[in-house]
C-alpha cells in the first residue's frame, strides 16, 4: 500500500516528527513532498496518482476534484482535529473515508494560554521589547490574576483542563456554552452577553463552525469592560478581526493576545498583531514535541488499522466509506 504525506520538509519536522514517520514507513510505501511550497490540488493529484492514503497537512486543501481524479484513493487523514481543509461532503460522495486525530495538544494550548494571561497582566512582552530596543521600559502597575474574573467561551477539551487551573489560582471563572453541562461547582455558567460584561479576561475557546462564525463581533466587543483583555486560542473564524482591530486601536478594551487568525496558515493577521496592545504568536499553541507527536502517532495507528483491514479510529464519515481497503 502507498501513502502521500503532504507536509513540506519544515512542517514535517515540526508537526510530524521522525519517530512517527519511521513507523509509517514500516507499514506502507511513503511518498514525501519535498517542495518548499504546499501542494495545490493539481500538485496533490499529480503526486498521489497511485496512492491509497493521503495524510494532509493544514496548508494543503483537499477539494472535490482530488477525489474525482484519484479513483484509487481510499482514505484522507489529518494529523489534527480540524478537517476543514478537506471537502468531507465530496469525499463522502466519492466513497472516500476522512479521519482526524485526537486533540493531543490540550496541555500545550493550556500552558500558552496561561502565559498569555500573565503577559497581558504584567507587560512582559512590552518591557522585553523596550529593553531589546535600548529603551527604558515604563513601569506600570500590573494586574493580579488571583481575585480577577475570567470568562471562557466554549467548554470543550481545552476549557475543561484550563478552567479548574484558573479556579485553583483564585480566579472567578465564568463559562458560556449553550450545549455543555458544567458539573464543577467552582465554575459559573452564564449567557455570553453576561460573561462579556463581567469578565476581566475573555478567552475564546469555542469550536469553529457556521454557527460560531464572527461570534465575537463589534457588538460583543462593545459589551466588554474597557480594562478587559481578550484572548483567542480557538480559530480566527470566530472573530470579526476588523472589529477587534478597531476596539484595540481606539483603546476600548485594554488589549488582546492571539495564536490564531483567518489566514490559510491560521496565523494572526499582521495588521492586528502589530498593534502595541496585542501579543501574537504564529499559531504555535500545539507546537510542542509531545503535542505534535501525539497527533502524528494517531495517524500511524490509523494506518496500522487500515493495513490490517480494520476500521481506523477518528473516522468522520464512516457510513459513506465505500472505497474500502
Amino acid at each position: 500500500m502507498k501513502l502521500l504525506l503532504t507536509h513540506v520538509p519544515l512542517s514535517r519536522k515540526n508537526y510530524y516528527g521522525a519517530r512517527a514517520l519511521a513507523r509509517l514507513q514500516e507499514l506502507v510505501e511513503v511518498t514525501l513532498h519535498e517542495g518548499d511550497a504546499p501542494l495545490d490540488p493539481r500538485g496533490v493529484i499529480a503526486t498521489a496518482r497511485d496512492v491509497d492514503f493521503i495524510i494532509a497537512d493544514r496548508s494543503t486543501a483537499v477539494p472535490g476534484e482530488i477525489f474525482a481524479s484519484l479513483p484509487g484513493l481510499k482514505v484522507v487523514m489529518r494529523s489534527a482535529v480540524d478537517i476543514r481543509n478537506i471537502d468531507v461532503a465530496a469525499a463522502s460522495a466519492a466513497g472516500v473515508l476522512v479521519t482526524h486525530a485526537e486533540p493531543g495538544f490540550v496541555q500545550s494550548v493550556v500552558e500558552l494560554t496561561l502565559g498569555f494571561l500573565v503577559d497581558l497582566s504584567r507587560g512582559v512582552s512590552r518591557a522585553t521589547a523596550d529593553y531589546h530596543a535600548g529603551r527604558k521600559p515604563e513601569i506600570r502597575v500590573g494586574r493580579q490574576l488571583s481575585g480577577s474574573t475570567v470568562g471562557i467561551i466554549g467548554y470543550g477539551r481545552i476549557s475543561r483542563d484550563l478552567a479548574p487551573l484558573l479556579a485553583t489560582m483564585g480566579m472567578t471563572v465564568l463559562v458560556s456554552d449553550p450545549y455543555a453541562q458544567i458539573d464543577d461547582r467552582r465554575l459559573i455558567k452564564l449567557p455570553m452577553e453576561d460573561l462579556l460584561a463581567r469578565a476581566d479576561y475573555v478567552i475564546c475557546l469555542a469550536i469553529a463552525n457556521t454557527e460560531t462564525e464572527n461570534l465575537l463581533d463589534a457588538a460583543a466587543f462593545a459589551r466588554m469592560k474597557p480594562d478587559a483583555f481578550f484572548i483567542n486560542m480557538s480559530r480566527g473564524n470566530l472573530v470579526d478581526e476588523a472589529a477587534l482591530t478597531k476596539v484595540l486601536a481606539e483603546g476600548r478594551i485594554a488589549g488582546a493576545a492571539m495564536d490564531v487568525g483567518r489566514a490559510p496558515d491560521q496565523m494572526p493577521p499582521p495588521e492586528l498583531a502589530r498593534l502595541p496592545n496585542v501579543i501574537a504568536t504564529p499559531h504555535v499553541g500545539g507546537l510542542t514535541p509531545p503535542a505534535s507527536e501525539s497527533q502524528a502517532m494517531d495517524t500511524v495507528r490509523q494506518v496500522e488499522a487500515l493495513v490490517k483491514g480494520e476500521v481506523p479510529p477518528g473516522a468522520a464519515n464512516l457510513d459513506r466509506w465505500t472505497r474500502r481497503v
